[in-house]
């Protein structure tokens, strides 16, 4: 399975703040749309870093609440991996495993295109257990 297949079923919507956002933008970003991470972003297109429910929970065990009126990008993570619409699921689900990785930005034409979670993987990797176990059992009852 490819990774457009998990865009098609999710959408492509991404949430994205601006490197001068505040950490207290960003946990309204992700508190009002009930997510875990947002890329940030310029334009809405181009990824200058990703940042995390975990980046805030540990920059705010390091300095404390003075971090809420930081701006994001003295947080966000700046090595961003990023996948292609066309990348294996299952190569994929590897990488984040590997890597400690919960969101991967899908990336067509060097302009943002989705945003993919561990989750929306072990879903998708469900889904197509079950669809072979459905038509083994067909198989097999035949």
């Amino acid at each position: 399975m490819l990774i457009g297949s998990i865009l098609r079923g999710k959408g492509t919507e991404v949430a994205t703040v601006p490197p001068g956002a505040t950490v207290r933008d960003l946990l309204e970003v992700l508190a009002e749309r009930n997510i875990g991470a947002v890329v940030v972003s310029e334009d809405g297109s181009t990824i200058v870093g990703i940042v995390s429910e975990r980046d805030v929970v540990r920059r705010l065990n390091e300095r404390g609440a003075e971090i809420l009126g930081a701006p994001v990008s003295s947080i966000m993570t700046t090595e961003v991996r990023t996948c292609a619409p066309d990348a294996n699921v299952d190569e994929l689900r590897q990488t984040m495993t590997t890597h400690r990785i919960r969101h991967v930005p899908v990336v067509s034409d060097g302009r943002l295109a989705g945003l993919v979670s561990i989750g929306d993987v072990v879903k998708s990797a469900i889904e197509e257990l079950q669809t072979e176990k459905a038509h083994l059992v067909e198989y097999i009852h035949r």
